[in-house]
């Protein structure tokens, strides 16, 4: 899942597209370098990173959505909002996933929502929202406490009629670099909850604040964790890089 970020303020500032000629090229390299699904978010949900309303964020992302729509009819692409009606939207556009890091908790309307549109759901794990989620880091036991955690969302998902789930456990989201490290290495107990597993690693403080460097210098600390992550059963990697995404997973697909 390569990722377009069409906003000002994302992390990484190398993923920050403002332009539609950008977006389309961006777009282009992307499944050209073996991209399967184009994962187009109008607002940043860095630690601490400003709300903006949906009206806003809709201003952003519909328009992308229909020029990649248009362009690369083939592609798969996901909207990441956590606004019901982006989704609803995103989804009468062309959009074919929803990537809630909110797993529904932020909008009421999303389960609804996704439910009448028939199409996957990304659900992620976290606690509050990004402005406050880095001082919600308690947890009696982090495996188990998302364990219940998705198995509830997941229930409360199916009973609003979404039938495709996939599971992202939000490293970076309400986590310590400590927790993160320490999910990363029981990622596989996620399998337990029978749906596929996505993570999210790719250039986050886990890595450059680990390795005290930069988030523009993380792509080899991205390429070694997404290794590990793919070692213990994850199905998806959302990222900047797809090259190195493709490369990574190819060599990996070969150890027995």
């Amino acid at each position: 899942m390569g990722i377009l970020n069409v906003t000002p303020d994302s992390f990484y500032a190398h993923s920050r597209i403002r332009h539609e000629k950008t977006l389309l090229d961006k777009a282009g390299k992307m499944i050209q370098e073996g991209a399967t699904i184009l994962d187009i978010g109008g607002q940043s949900t860095r630690p601490g990173s400003e709300k903006i309303s949906s009206e806003e964020e809709l201003q952003r992302v519909i328009p992308a959505i229909e020029m990649i729509r248009k362009t690369f009819p083939e592609i798969f692409i996901s909207v990441d909002t956590y606004y019901s009606e982006v989704a609803r939207q995103a989804a009468q556009e062309g959009a074919d996933l929803v990537n809630d890091i909110s797993a529904g908790l932020l909008d009421p309307d999303m389960g609804r929502v996704v439910g009448s549109s028939g199409i996957p759901y990304i659900m992620m794990h976290m606690k509050g929202n990004p402005q406050n989620m880095q001082q919600m880091t308690d947890y009696k036991d982090l495996i188990p406490d998302l364990l219940r955690y998705f198995t509830e969302r997941i229930e409360f998902m199916k009973q609003c009629g979404v039938k495709d789930i996939i599971v992202d456990p939000g490293f970076g989201f309400a986590k310590t670099i400590e927790q993160n490290f320490s999910l990363l290495s029981s990622l596989n107990q996620l399998h337990i909850l029978d749906k596929p597993v996505m993570v999210g690693l790719s250039r986050k403080s886990m890595i450059w604040k680990t390795l005290h460097t930069t988030p523009e210098d993380a792509l080899n600390g991205t390429t070694a964790l997404h290794t590990i992550a793919l070692m213990k059963g994850c199905h998806i990697l959302r990222v900047h890089d797809v090259k190195e995404a493709v490369e990574c997973i190819r060599l990996t697909r070969l150890i027995k």
